[in-house]
């Protein structure tokens, strides 16, 4: 079942709205055509009590002034580009530089902040179909790139979200989506207890901007290490360098393997008071892991005036690594003609 909601309206007038999806198990996955912003994600914890697990926001206009990117898709490239510049094919390509001396998940106005056009298609596993055309030029990047991203309600309690992208000219392309995830409930607190595994044995240390050096470091003996399952808290030791430097958790961490033909499982999360489990599968060859270190704005509580409070949620953002058009060994990111860009990641939710 799909249902279109009327959510406000932007201030050039535009009118933009909303879309719940629920399937036969009561499961409901809320997405806004501002951002293609996931809102709401519903699911029973091992009592059958239905509880939104994702952090946002009541109203549109905290959508288009709030930072954060709450539930929004990222692109062109996600995550941050060394000084708003890369070079491609000899030519210098400079992006605008919206954190710090840094270009931020697409610059100044990325696709998280953009209204998608939205095509529901109703049935068993409802889906919404967006489309977004990012021209020549925009935000600094060259070639036209036609996106298409479908979000796909499974009936096993699950929400696949499948990224396609082509283009006209060779570009950089690393697009993820920037959901915040507490499963105890968006309202329930700190996500210290979660306890959670990752199928990676790298990690990108960054510098004091949070860019990547170009070292691939091997998580053994490091915080990083979530091969076995272990509590987000259990090593938030803010004494270790590279986690001293982002207040946490903020890291790309590269999969044992690295990319993969279809989706297959690559990370657990367990919230241990509700009993809900979200695994995460995915072909993507990476996952940034953000701790929400930066989760601390008073001006722009949650759904219900929850506030913002530091490491309240988590992003799981399945991508290619970090500014990694400015580093020969990191994955290629730059989609050529003819090619076509197509990754899948389902976070998947049951209880134990």
């Amino acid at each position: 079942m799909i249902t279109k909601t009327y959510f406000g309206a932007l201030e050039n007038g535009q009118d933009v709205f909303y879309y719940t999806m629920q399937n036969r198990g009561g499961m409901q996955v809320r997405i806004c055509e501002f951002g293609g912003a996931i809102m709401e994600i519903r699911v029973p914890d091992r009592l059958g009590r239905m509880t939104d697990v994702v952090g946002g926001y009541d109203s549109l206009y905290n959508y288009t002034h709030a930072s954060g990117y709450q539930g929004a898709l990222i692109g062109r490239v996600g995550n941050r580009i060394a000084k708003g510049k890369f070079t491609l094919d000899g030519k210098e390509y400079s992006l605008f530089c919206n954190n710090g001396e840094n270009s931020l998940h697409g610059g100044k106005v990325g696709y998280s902040h953009r209204v998608w056009s939205v095509e529901p298609v109703d049935g068993e596993e409802p889906k919404l179909i967006l489309t977004l055309t990012s021209p020549d030029g925009d935000e600094g990047y060259p070639g036209t790139l036609e996106i298409k991203v479908t979000y796909t309600l499974l009936a096993t309690n699950g929400l696949s979200i499948r990224y396609e992208a082509t283009t006209d000219q060779r570009t950089p392309v690393n697009l993820t989506n920037h959901v915040y995830f507490n499963l105890g409930g968006y309202a329930s607190g700190k996500v210290f207890d979660h306890v959670l595994r990752i199928d990676a044995d790298g990690y990108l240390p960054t510098n004091d901007k949070l860019i990547p050096t170009g070292v691939i470091h091997p998580v053994e003996g490091k915080p990083f290490d979530f091969r076995l399952p272990k509590t987000i808290g259990k090593d938030f030791d803010l004494k270790d360098p590279d986690i001293a430097l982002a207040g946490g958790f903020d890291h790309c961490f590269c999969f044992v393997g690295g990319e993969t033909k279809e989706p297959v499982l690559r990370v657990e999360a367990y919230e241990p008071n509700s009993g809900r489990v979200m695994q995460v599968f995915t072909n993507q060859p990476c996952v940034q892991f953000y701790s929400g270190n930066f989760l601390n704005s008073t001006e722009y509580p949650f759904k219900g005036g929850y506030p913002q409070n530091l490491q309240a949620a988590f992003c799981l953002e399945t991508q290619k690594m970090n500014d990694a058009v400015n580093h020969e060994n990191f994955t290629d990111i730059v989609l050529n003609p003819g090619e076509k860009y197509d990754y899948t990641t389902i976070y998947q939710f049951s209880v134990k």
